[in-house]
């Protein structure tokens, strides 16, 4: 009954993480197709202040599509995959856009374009070498929600009003911490990079060593071999899932 039930859960486990319409998924694409929004508001209609918002609420409903997807079992394969690429398109497309306005002063801002630059390209390297998937570190998504809520802070506070001087002050006791979360992460995943990259070889190794194996049954034994045969397969199904 055990082995029935693992056999019949594994693919219902699988075809849950192979979806693609759930809810936390359109949220990430929604905060991903503001990214433009917000560049025409800096750029185009020079709207700094609505651009500084628009800026901080996609920062701050940074948590809401992981939190959607683990509250209602929605998680998925893809949803892994974009949530940490919408974090750095915004973090690179919003650090990038403030720096040019000259909002955030030039240090601080390649110092966070670097770390997400060094930690994107470790991904795509680990990802081509094969190996596994590392999952987002809290101290990571600490640090991401920390300079996303820096930098529109940065940019609201760029000009001369008498306003704007404690919002800057704000700026930085929020972007100092965050950026040192965000560096002491990028130095937590050489470790679990090397790791992930030795089990993914591992997995890699040990299926090509598992070969096809033919047997020649006389009549005698025709009947011991259909009946044994699928009790190895149900128990190797175990052992591998």
């Amino acid at each position: 009954m055990t082995v029935g039930g693992a056999a019949r859960s594994g693919p219902a486990d699988e075809q849950a993480l192979g979806r693609v319409l759930t809810v936390p998924n359109l949220v990430t694409a929604v905060r991903l197709g503001c990214v433009p929004v917000f560049v025409w508001l800096l750029f185009g209609a020079h709207r700094q202040t609505a651009a500084a918002i628009l800026l901080a609420v996609l920062g701050a409903t940074d948590w809401v599509d992981g939190y959607v997807a683990r509250r209602f079992h929605q998680v998925s394969t893809l949803g892994k995959v974009i949530d940490p690429v919408a974090d750095r398109v915004l973090v690179l497309t919003g650090v990038s856009s403030i720096i040019v306005v000259g909002a955030v002063p030039l240090w601080f801002g390649v110092a966070t374009v670097a770390r997400e630059v060094v930690v994107s390209a470790a991904v795509l390297l680990l990802a081509a070498l094969g190996a596994e998937r590392i999952d987002v570190l809290w101290v990571g998504k600490a640090g991401t929600f920390g300079l996303m809520f820096a930098y529109p802070t940065f940019l609201l506070a760029h000009g001369n009003a008498g306003w704007q001087q404690p919002i800057e002050v704000l700026a930085w006791v929020s972007g100092i911490p965050a950026l040192v979360l965000a560096w002491i992460a990028a130095a937590a995943y050489v470790p679990r990079g090397r790791q992930a990259l030795a089990r993914g070889r591992r997995a890699r190794l040990e299926a090509g060593s598992i070969a096809p194996t033919t047997t020649t049954a006389t009549p005698t034994t025709t009947s011991a071999t259909t009946e044994t045969a699928p009790g190895r397969t149900e128990g190797h199904g175990v052992a591998s899932a």
